[in-house]
């Protein structure tokens, strides 16, 4: 562990799915990265979770690593499949629904 709790995990083959776990009727999250120019987080989302339209000041891209999710951006739907990522753009509103439990990565780039 680092001083600041997190595990190391620099200089490490990793496989993404197994970075965070399913858990029942929540979504979970671990943070990969934090720099100042951005981070890495992965998140497992329980069926029938989801996180609320927000707005971000900064473009994230969403990957979908396990499963598939509903993305909706400024209020137009997507539906991404393992495999597939999107840009969500700075200052549009957002937002993810899991019809199915799913993992997927967001990665925040600041400016």
């Amino acid at each position: 562990m680092t001083d600041t709790g997190r595990e190391d995990l620099k200089e490490k083959v990793l496989t993404v799915n197994d970075l965070i776990a399913y858990q029942p009727g929540t979504v979970a999250s671990r943070m990969i990265v934090f720099k100042k120019a951005g981070t890495i987080t992965v998140f497992s989302f329980d069926a029938g979770e989801g996180l609320s339209e927000h707005t971000a000041p900064y473009d994230a891209v969403l990957m979908v690593t396990d499963g598939n999710a509903e993305v909706q951006i400024d209020k137009k739907p997507f539906t991404l499949r393992a495999g597939e990522m999107i840009v969500l753009p700075a200052n549009k509103p957002h937002a993810v629904f899991a019809h199915e439990r799913f993992k997927m990565t967001l990665t925040m780039i600041r400016e």
